[in-house]
């Protein structure tokens, strides 16, 4: 057997091969060469947008290889060492051949490609080379086959050894053209789209689909750059992005949002909130953000750094739980790297501990090269212009380009909002259209994210027309967009209480709570959650009726992420005495429902939540509520739990509650102590 390489997440023009095992059958190996050639040779039926000529040589070249491989099958048994070890050489060259095949052909990746030719010819040449002395030292005499078999290889052999493998001069004028357009863009000259529509024709990307793939390819590009720590291409990546990106706005009139949705995944651009708890993206051993978090055999999550010394150390039992681990391997827990790295993205928080992070943070406040930067401004003129005096068809298009640059990052943002962008978004608010009010309600969601947005969307009055949204909303999407954008207009502090003010917003999230969809309610309540650090929104939430609302997704969704913001809007709701009587009196099994959270909810912050209400109810309503917690025979032991492995916050609260607990049972022991010598004295008087 040979082993399989995992190829899911190869980097394009990286060839990595997997050597036969030592003592490999003759047979499996020929066998291997043989499915080998077979796959190599099915991309004579694959478009190649550019290297036409080195990919048809070489095609040619395997399929006579692929003649000798089917020749010698039956001299497998005869095979000498020598003529073995040949043969592996072939098969990783083979596997390397099939990888650059694979690139060039990849769908996606045109435009790079093209701009990488001569490196491209260069690692055709040295692929046949290499196929060239694999021949040149197999002895052909030793395996028998037929003369006309041998006259094939050694012609093979002349060939491969000769073979040129040069740039298609079709190939070098596109790339002149594309840096000639680059190096206008760099000098700030809108280029010729006659040109750069040429360019686009020899590549075959005639859709505005097509296009599009490219921007996420090349996007995909620059990540997996900065996490390997290889940003030197990072320039020419960002360039033809900003390229391909003002031709995907500009040159092309219609665009295709199944691309999106078969791409990305319905709702991947809807976007949904929580309450994000910083305090679960640190390792519990440095205490520090955690910057490529692993999962341990205990399925408890360390930094990779951090947990390598401790193993290197000699100690294999989990930090955090105490148990020996049966296993030391590390799994990349790579769904809480992403959160933790938008997280920072989006709230300014640097990732100290690692320069590499930092870079992958700041790269998108920075353009990446002068003529992604120009491209990216032309191309946000040009959509504000067609959001303002363009056909409606012309409108939504624009705010989909728009939605869709200021997803990619932050420097897109800022242009946007410089070009004016946000005055036209807010007017196509209050369209009929559906796709149109969508498309602009999720474009200045994203536009919403930055300081200088939410402060453009108050001073051009755009709050009323999405609280309209949220309101009126012609689909459930956008009332959930809409919900996320009150979220992040609520991040500035002068503005919560212009937002709670409003007598619409806060009966328009519950509502949404109540009907919403999944993500909706969770939109909602991350809302509601940011406007209650105004205190007077509190009292507006409350009179609203958020408790019982509140509650009642508290019992109806089966969801931990949704139960936790739930309880953390609660438990902010639970600070005043108003909010705890309202616990008490919205039902009867309120008390009982979050103790049972305490003690189910999968998720350390829905524990903490549920501890900082229980706190808040003692302090309000002790008199009812200290009685029932003292009874409670596990209360205490979840308690002490989160004072051992929770937050320093969670940690707080959790003591004083231990404390008032505490002071309960002996209060009432002295009571039951002194009625008990009360009845005896009376006793003995008797």
């Amino acid at each position: 057997m040979i082993r399989k390489f995992d190829r899911n997440h190869r980097r394009i023009l990286k060839f990595p091969a997997v050597n036969p095992f030592e003592g490999i059958s003759p047979s499996t190996l020929l066998e291997s060469l043989i499915a080998l050639s077979h796959d190599i040779s099915n991309f004579r039926f694959k478009p190649f947008a550019s290297q036409r000529n080195n990919a048809r040589e070489t095609l040619r070249q395997i399929s006579i290889l692929s003649i000798f491989f089917e020749e010698i099958r039956e001299h497998v048994p005869h095979m000498s060492d020598s003529i073995i070890l040949c043969l592996s050489e072939l098969h990783i060259t083979l596997q390397r051949i099939q990888f650059l095949l694979s690139d060039c052909a990849r769908d996606g990746a045109k435009m790079l490609i093209l701009m990488k030719s001569h490196s491209v010819a260069t690692q055709f040449r040295s692929l046949i080379r290499t196929v060239a002395t694999a021949l040149d030292i197999l002895p052909l005499d030793a395996i028998g086959i037929s003369g006309e078999i041998k006259e094939l290889v050694e012609m093979l052999w002349k060939q491969a050894r000769k073979a040129r493998m040069e740039v298609d001069s079709a190939d070098e004028s596109a790339t002149k053209r594309v840096l000639l357009v680059l190096n206008q863009f760099e000098n700030r000259f809108e280029p010729d789209p006659f040109m750069i529509r040429r360019v686009l024709g020899y590549l075959d990307i005639k859709t505005w689909g097509e296009c599009h793939r490219e921007i996420r390819f090349l996007e995909e590009e620059i990540r997996a750059g900065y996490s390997d720590g290889d940003e030197r291409e990072v320039p020419l990546l960002s360039s033809l992005i900003g390229l391909l990106s003002y031709c995907r706005g500009v040159l092309f009139e219609d665009y295709d949002v199944e691309v999106i949705n078969q791409s990305d995944g319905r709702g991947s651009n809807l976007e949904v909130l929580n309450c994000l708890n910083p305090e679960d993206f640190r390792c519990p051993i440095s205490l520090e953000l955690m910057t490529d978090p692993v999962t341990v055999a205990t399925g408890q999550t360390y930094d990779r750094v951090s947990i390598q010394k401790w193993l290197k150390s000699g100690n294999f039992v989990c930090p955090k739980t105490g148990e020996r681990l049966a296993s030391t391997e590390l799994v990349p827990n790579t769904s809480l790297k992403k959160l933790i790295q938008q997280f920072c993205a989006e709230y300014g928080v640097s990732l100290a501990k690692s320069s590499k992070n930092n870079r992958d943070i700041s790269r998108t406040i920075l353009p990446g090269s002068p003529a992604n930067a120009a491209a990216i401004k032309f191309l946000s003129e040009y959509l504000t212009l067609s959001l303002g005096y363009g056909t409606d068809r012309q409108k939504s298009k624009a705010a989909y380009e728009i939605r869709l640059l200021a997803k990619s990052n932050l420097f897109n943002r800022c242009c946007l909002i410089e070009s004016g962008s946000i005055p036209p978004l807010l007017e196509l608010l209050d369209s009929t259209d559906p796709t149109m009010q969508e498309n602009p309600v999720s474009a200045l969601l994203k536009l919403s994210k930055q300081p200088r947005g939410q402060k453009s969307i108050i001073e051009n009055r755009g709050l009323n027309p999405i609280l309209a949204v949220l309101k009126h909303g012609k689909r459930q999407e956008s009332r959930q967009i809409a919900a996320a954008t009150i979220f992040y207009l609520a991040s500035i502090h002068e503005q919560r209480k212009k937002i709670g003010e409003n007598k619409e917003t806060i009966p328009s999230l519950l509502e949404l709570i109540r009907e919403g969809t999944a993500c909706s309610k969770r939109n909602a309540v991350v809302a509601l959650f940011a406007l209650l650090f105004y205190h007077r929104n509190r009292e507006r939430a409350i009179a609203a009726g958020a408790m019982e609302t509140l509650l009642g997704l508290l019992d109806s969704s089966d969801r931990a992420e949704v139960k936790t913001d739930t309880l953390a809007v609660l438990s902010r709701l639970a600070d005043s005495f108003d909010g705890s009587v309202q616990i008490m009196l919205a039902s009867d099994s309120a008390l009982p429902s979050i103790l049972r959270l305490l003690y189910g909810i999968e998720t350390r912050a829905g524990k903490e939540y549920c501890v900082s209400i229980l706190h808040s109810l003692c302090l309000n309503c002790g008199a009812d509520v200290v009685p029932i917690l003292a009874k409670d025979a596990s209360l205490m032991t979840a308690l002490y739990s989160l004072v051992t492995e929770g937050t320093s916050h969670a940690g707080r609260k959790a003591r004083s509650l231990i404390k008032i607990l505490h002071r309960f049972c002996e209060t009432r022991s002295f009571d039951q102590k002194r009625e008990l010598r009360q009845e005896q004295g009376q006793f003995i008087d008797v």
